[in-house]
């Protein structure tokens, strides 16, 4: 094992597709990690293909305690609150983290439990419209952007508190685990990482739904002639309904704020294109040098084919418990960089 790796064996609750492809990654790359689903047939599944799984959820947290393993959560948000109950019953020591969509509502979780001190949240955002173990496969987090929280070390340093060593730890394995799966870690605080996800991952769903329900309504024709930009458009509305739910619902405050900007937008398309001289050139401009910007920020890394230079995303390469390491981080967010651990 280098200092480059995990420090400690990784215990996966849930197999979907980000539990899913996460196990199958840290295998692949020779750690120990062995994981739960709540589908017999699933755990079945992964068995067969040889990985290490059941569906026993006591007996894996049990193991997880005696190993002092870093426990990932990747359920949906409705069991999360199920799967901490257990966790402080069988594993009350482990290390934790996730890969929930939403982080407020988990830290709320976290905080009402007293687990802060050993919670470190996070977020990869990467994924598909599919879901299940059998839609999981290696390689899914590849330079995909991974969020870490650190609020709790954050509202330590804020207070003039020492923050404790093993939180530190925990902190440091989770940001090892991305670099392990080739992910790009950024430091994000909860309230920040809502505010953002809201408006380029639940806001789209909204709108895939949106645009998926108005073309169906134009029958049959118009489903026939359907092609690249409208399928791009509602590839999301292909996610399982609960799922969608869960995501939007439990952000909904930064998702109003965020939906009501584009229905602003929308309303004065509308109003631009209903006038004597139609036209929607306000709208197209400002999306057009939007989308130049988004792209200038991630086109580096597509275009580079430098080994050094992989991402338009600034690193800060840390050491936690460093002085000043929090303001470093706070710094990176602000930046929207990423963090290594050496």
């Amino acid at each position: 094992m280098s200092s480059q790796d995990v420090q400690r064996p990784v215990c996966i609750i849930g197999l979907g597709l980000i539990g899913g492809s996460l196990l199958r990654d840290l295998a692949a790359a020779r750690h120990s990690v062995y994981g739960y689903n709540h589908s017999t047939s699933g755990a079945r599944t992964a068995i067969k293909q040889g990985y290490d799984v059941t569906d026993d959820l006591p007996a894996i947290l049990r193991r997880a305690e005696e190993d002092n393993a870093l426990i990932v959560i990747a359920v949906p948000m409705d069991a999360v609150a199920s799967v901490l109950d257990v966790i402080q019953e069988h594993a009350p020591s482990c290390g934790l983290t996730d890969v929930v969509s939403v982080k407020a509502e988990v830290r709320q979780l976290i905080v009402e439990r007293n687990m802060e001190s050993r919670y470190v949240g996070g977020h990869p955002m990467a994924g598909t419209s599919k879901s299940g173990w059998e839609n999981s496969h290696t390689g899914l987090f590849n330079r995909a952007a991974w969020v870490i929280t650190y609020d709790y070390a954050a509202e330590c340093d804020a207070r003039g508190e020492r923050i404790p060593a093993e939180w530190e730890n925990i902190f440091a394995d989770v940001v090892r685990m991305t670099q392990m799966v080739h992910a790009e870690a950024v430091p994000v605080r909860v309230a920040n990482h809502d505010a953002a996800v809201a408006r380029i991952s639940h806001l789209p769903h909204v709108l895939a739904e949106t645009l998926a329900v108005v073309g169906d309504n134009g029958g049959i024709l118009a489903q026939s002639l359907a092609a690249g930009s409208f399928k791009d458009g509602t590839r999301v509305a292909g996610t399982r309904p609960d799922l969608v739910r869960q995501m939007c619902e439990t952000n909904s405050t930064a998702l109003v704020q965020a939906l009501d900007e584009a229905l602003e937008l929308l309303q004065d398309a509308r109003d631009s294109l209903a006038s004597e001289q139609p036209s929607i050139a306000a709208l197209a401009d400002a999306g057009f040098r939007a989308r130049t910007r988004i792209e200038a920020r991630s086109g580096a890394r597509k275009e580079s084919v430098s080994p050094v230079k992989i991402s338009s995303r600034p690193v800060l390469r840390l050491h936690p418990g460093a002085p000043n390491w929090v303001a470093q981080l706070r710094q990176t967010e602000s930046l929207g960089g990423r963090i290594e651990i050496f």
